[in-house]
């Protein structure tokens, strides 16, 4: 793998801490800013809708520019909004500042996955978006509990301070280890960049990914009460739970980028399968802390080994416009979380119990499944098509729809290692 893949790394391990470090600094805002907890909460959503609204918005609008250029300029915007949020004087602040710093989120994941997939050889393309994915996956064990601890000792704007000094090194990553990429030839506007989601085993992939992650926070949104008054751990562990969390997120991360090169939708199936029946067996789990903490564990691994399978899955789906399909991922990751969240607590308010969000998710989880499997049923229906039949006689190298690992056209530029 091309050292240039560890500046993307970076940059998605700040992303990822900024992301999640607000959950655990919520009571050191809502104090310092004579707010309520609940009120400190729509931070958490400000910074989901920042991510889906910049997430198409700003991989459209920078087709056109030199993806080294466009990296840039996104952690600059980053740094720019965390910094914001360092200074912000009243809760009204804040609340913009966290916008402007989910902005850039969707928009740096789905470029940076489009440049990684162009650094490596064909047959690696999977491997490469879960490398890239691997940031955000440490930052759930080592960036957000140092983030949380800093916030707590020496107050919330430490926290802010310090993600952006890591927006910066990002930068200086990038710009080091990066090759000068040029813009996308096929970049056309915004109208025809747009013109890429009138498909629909595009929209189907994007649904695959809210209902199958939505599957994941409609548990992992409250993890917490699951662990407190279920397992009867204490709150003091918490944390030390979460990190196993993102041991295991981490590792199926890796092991999805892996299989995913072998067999894109098989790797999909499989995690949504996985994703189910850890779910399902989550209530059992949380009946002995040993056994929970293996639960948490598993769930973190089966539902990141989906990561970059459905990633790739949307670039495919939408050739014409990869870094805006990709861009669109992340912010149908965001409404995941917003939906799954929701979902698992008309579970827990109908009085099914605190454990009642993790049966939910694996509802969710074999919607998901079927979603995949719909959109393999359109797949092979377009592949008995006889324009399709032509295409692939003229053009042998492109990537199949059927979204398995398929030979490509060899990366027009190098990268630095």
């Amino acid at each position: 793998m091309p050292l240039a893949l560890l500046a993307l790394a970076i940059g998605a391990f700040g992303i990822g801490t900024t992301e999640f470090v607000m959950m655990g600094l919520l009571p050191n805002v809502a104090s310092d800013l004579h707010t309520t907890i609940p009120a400190a909460g729509h931070l958490v959503s400000a910074y989901a809708l920042g991510v889906v609204i910049g997430a198409p918005l700003l991989a459209a609008l920078t087709a056109k520019l030199p993806r080294r250029t466009v990296l840039v300029a996104l952690m600059v915007l980053f740094v720019v909004g965390n910094a914001l949020s360092a200074f912000a004087p009243s809760y009204d602040w804040l609340l913009v500042a966290r916008i402007v710093s989910g902005l850039p989120h969707g928009a740096f994941f789905g470029v940076g996955a489009v440049v990684a997939t162009g650094l490596v050889a064909p047959e690696r393309k999977a491997r490469s978006v879960s490398m890239m994915f691997l940031g955000l996956t440490i930052a759930n064990i080592i960036g957000v509990p140092a983030a949380t601890l800093m916030g707590q000792h020496l107050g919330w704007r430490a926290t802010f301070l310090a993600v952006s000094a890591i927006g910066l090194v990002a930068i200086a990553a990038i710009v080091a280890l990066i090759p000068a990429i040029p813009a996308d030839p096929k970049a056309t506007g915004v109208r025809r960049e747009l013109a890429a989601f009138r498909t629909l085993p595009l929209w189907l992939a994007l649904g695959t990914t809210v209902v199958g992650f939505g599957a994941l926070f409609a548990a992992y949104s409250y993890i917490t009460p699951m662990l407190t008054h279920v397992a009867g751990f204490s709150e003091g562990s918490v944390t030390i739970l979460l990190a196993l969390f993102g041991v295991g997120a981490t590792a199926g991360n890796l092991l999805g980028g892996r299989f995913a090169d072998r067999s894109l939708r098989g790797t999909l199936y499989g995690g949504l399968a996985a994703l189910t029946g850890v779910l399902a067996v989550f209530p059992l789990l949380m009946q002995a802390q040993w056994s929970a903490g293996v639960g948490v564990v598993l769930l973190g691994a089966a539902a990141f080994v989906t990561g970059s399978p459905l990633q790739l899955m949307v670039m495919e789906k939408a050739q014409g416009a990869p870094s805006l399909a990709s861009s669109a991922n992340q912010a149908a990751f965001n409404l995941a979380n917003a939906g799954g969240a929701w979902i698992g607590g008309v579970a827990i308010s109908a009085g099914f119990g605190y454990i009642s969000p993790a049966v939910a998710g694996a509802g969710l989880a074999v919607l998901g499944l079927l979603f995949a499997a719909g959109a393999a049923r359109v797949d092979r229906r377009v592949d008995r098509r006889p324009e399709a039949r032509v295409l692939a006689v003229r053009a042998p190298a492109s990537a199949s729809v059927r979204g398995e690992a398929q030979p490509a056209e060899p990366a027009v530029y190098e990268p630095r290692r």
